[in-house]
C-alpha cells in the first residue's frame, strides 16, 4: 500500500519515512533523557536510531516488498545497505573517536586558546552496533508496513 506521501516512489518515500521517524526519535529521546529539547539532533548524524541504517533497510525492504527478493535491485540494494551499515559502525565512528580524543588533547592545551578554533571537531558522527541495529529494524518495519 502506498500512500503517495512525498512522491511517486514508494520505495523513496519508505526511505524518507524511516530517516525521519529516526531523527525524530533523536530528539526525543534526548528530550527524555536529558531532560532538553535539541532541535539540532533533528538534522544532526550520529545517535540513536541510525537514520542512514533505518533509511537503507526500508528501500531494501521496500524493494524486497514490491518486486520480490530474487532480483538483482533487492540485491544490490542489500548490498549498499550492509556498506552503509559497516561505514556508521566502523569508518564514521573512528572519526568521530578521534575527534573526541582532538578535542580533549587541544582542552588540555595550555598555549593554545578557544578563539585558535572556530569549532570544536564534530564528535558524534558514527553510531555503535546497537543503533545501527535499531536504525535496521526501524528502517525494516516501515519498509514492510508502508
Amino acid at each position: 500500500m502506498h500512500f503517495g506521501m512525498l512522491t511517486t516512489n514508494p520505495v523513496v518515500d519508505c526511505g524518507l519515512l524511516a530517516w525521519f521517524l529516526a531523527q525524530l526519535i533523536k530528539v526525543l529521546l534526548e528530550a527524555v533523557l536529558a531532560r532538553r529539547l535539541n532541535l539540532r539532533l533533528f538534522v544532526s548524524s550520529g545517535g540513536m536510531p541510525s537514520s542512514h541504517s533505518a533509511l537503507v533497510v526500508a528501500c531494501t525492504a521496500a524493494i524486497g516488498k514490491l518486486e520480490g527478493v530474487q532480483g538483482g535491485l533487492f540485491a544490490l540494494s542489500v548490498i549498499v545497505a550492509a556498506v552503509v551499515m559497516y561505514d556508521a559502525c566502523n569508518v564514521r565512528r573512528s572519526a568521530g573517536d578521534t575527534a573526541r580524543l582532538v578535542n580533549q588533547i587541544l582542552a588540555h592545551v595550555e598555549k593554545l586558546t578557544a578563539e585558535d578554533f572556530a569549532d570544536d571537531l564534530r564528535e558524534v558522527m558514527g553510531h555503535t552496533p546497537l543503533q545501527v541495529l535499531m536504525g535496521a529494524l526501524l528502517g525494516l518495519g516501515v519498509g514492510l508496513l508502508v
